[in-house]
């Protein structure tokens, strides 16, 4: 990969404006291995690339562009497209918000799945029909057909949002659980309500068990095969 382009990839991924010191640090033994003799020639290959990189995004055929902001430099919308993008905006969609209790049935699902509500409940400790409801509204997931036992229990599945959401291909890609978890913190930071709390703000209680049936998210973890990382695999 050229220098340029692990440039761009790291201003890319910033969240923040991206210093050339600290770009200097990510990038200074790729750029030592390809003939450069000491920290001043690093320094200044690394600021001749971003140069040039700067100026490759103001040419027209680019709606984005790399600028210099707060000492750093971050990948921006030009100025020119900012009201088709704040149409764009306004046109997705809320961002979700889950419980706790929520994102632990989510989890049961998408490494169980298909699986009823009785087996969420059982897996959990507790009685899981509450949230199923706000994984239905929020379209993480759908049902799959009845199992074929007494009762015919409805049988719940993952949906294209669920991948949408944690950037998955298929649910081949699922992570461990540990992964998991990690990942369900970062997409859905800031969007968690409190327990017993529902997205319109209005008071709901699952059925809880006695106490000391409460399951964790270490205890979650049973869902994965014992012995293996990738409970997918």
């Amino acid at each position: 990969m050229s220098l340029k382009a692990k440039l761009e990839a790291i201003i890319y991924a910033a969240e923040t404006p991206i210093t050339l010191d600290h770009i200097v640090q990510l990038v200074k033994e790729s750029v030592i291995a390809e003939g450069a003799v000491d920290d001043a020639e690093v320094r200044s290959r690394v600021r001749a690339t971003l140069e040039e990189l700067v100026a490759d995004y103001t040419a027209s055929g680019h709606g984005v562009e790399v600028r210099q902001v707060a000492g750093g430099y971050r990948i921006s919308t030009k100025p020119e497209h900012h009201d088709q993008v704040r149409a764009f905006a306004k046109s997705l969609k809320p961002p979700i918000r889950l419980s706790l209790p929520a994102l632990e049935t989510l989890a049961v699902i998408a490494y169980k799945q298909p699986v009823t509500v009785p087996e969420i409940s059982e897996i959990r400790g507790v009685d899981s029909s509450g949230v199923i409801g706000t994984l239905l509204d929020r379209k993480l997931i759908t049902t799959s057909g009845r199992k074929a036992v007494i009762g015919r229990p409805i049988l719940y599945k993952t949906t294209k949002e669920f991948l949408l959401r944690f950037g998955l291909k298929d649910v081949g890609e699922l992570p461990s659980m540990q992964e998991f978890e990690k990942l369900v913190a970062e997409s859905f930071q800031g969007d968690l309500l409190p327990v017993g709390e529902s997205a319109d703000g209005e008071a709901r209680q699952e059925n809880p068990r006695p106490a000391s049936h409460e399951v964790s998210s270490e205890q979650v973890r049973e869902l994965a095969p014992s012995g293996e990382s990738d409970p997918a695999a």
